[in-house]
């Protein structure tokens, strides 16, 4: 089956990932072991770069969705990355661009987990 998703759904993809990578809202937030082993402080920095990320460029995000980032915060390496799975967290989202079929998951890790 071939997505429902159009053209010019890249515009509406990008504004749900960024509502959720800057308010945590429309998603999950997941930090893997290594990043959750990490000081209070630490996470709370991590997660706040995250959210204020915009060095968006064709290079680190050909498709316009702001969906993934690699950043250094202190001196951790961070890779962030928003998925879209279906409401099961089973399968990948038919529509990325409906919420109601879709649920988004923002993964933090350091780099050297992934």
């Amino acid at each position: 089956m071939a997505s429902t998703a159009t053209i010019g759904s890249s515009a509406r993809i990008r504004q749900l990932n960024d509502r959720l990578r800057r308010t945590g809202m429309g998603g999950r937030i997941v930090l893997t072991a290594g990043v959750a082993a990490l000081s209070p402080a630490a996470i709370a920095a991590i997660v706040a770069a995250v959210a204020r990320f915009d060095a968006f460029t064709p290079h680190n995000d050909p498709h316009g969705e702001h969906d993934c980032a690699m950043i250094e915060v202190g001196r951790d390496s961070i890779l962030w990355k928003i998925d879209c799975y279906d409401p099961t967290l089973s399968f990948a989202s038919h529509n990325p661009v409906d919420p109601a079929v879709t649920s988004r998951v923002l993964t933090i890790m350091l780099a050297e987990e992934y």
